[in-house]
């Protein structure tokens, strides 16, 4: 189905797609934990959201993090800025292209506040947005900003990270 056939004549979208924004480093603890952490986190967000045809993902990640990430999550959009929240910026930037026009559902994966204003946004404009995030980084206004909360399990210690990290995960 193309583009132009998911609105209405009167420019409603009538078909639903989402959007799904990965914070990489929020996930894992930091970008010196992407290289360890990467595939535990593939794993629990494929079980917190399943992938549906048609989704869109996009994964923030800071340059250092990029092959590590890359080489274990494929067929997905990365965005990247290097510095303090890098990823966040940039994936703040992916929120600013026009996503309540394009999709009807967007799935944040983070936990952080400065996602609050853009989510709430959005959400003003009937885009339906889930925040995924462990409860220990979840910030209380992106909490209340959201329609729907879920909750990712706390991060393993790096014993029981081996048995995770040779699993292919959608």
């Amino acid at each position: 189905m193309s583009f132009t056939k998911l609105k209405d004549a009167e420019g409603r979208k009538i078909a639903r797609r989402r959007i799904v924004l990965v914070d990489i480093e929020n996930v894992v603890g930091g970008l010196s934990a992407v290289r360890d952490y990467v595939a535990w986190a593939k794993a629990v967000i494929g079980e917190c959201v399943p992938a549906q045809p048609g989704d869109q993902v996009v994964i923030g990640v800071g340059p250092t993090g990029l092959l590590d990430l890359a080489s274990a999550w494929k067929r997905v959009r990365y965005v990247m800025r290097p510095g303090q929240n890098g990823a966040d910026l940039a994936l703040l930037e992916v929120l600013g292209e026009d996503i309540a026009d394009r999709f009807t559902e967007l799935v944040l994966v983070s936990g952080d506040g400065i996602f609050t204003h853009a989510i709430a946004a959005l959400a003003s404009r009937g885009v339906k947005t889930t925040v995924v995030a462990h409860a220990s980084g979840l910030s209380r206004r992106l909490e209340l900003a959201a329609a729907e909360v879920r909750l990712l399990p706390e991060q393993p210690s790096s014993r029981s990270v081996a048995a995770v990290s040779d699993m292919d995960v959608a």
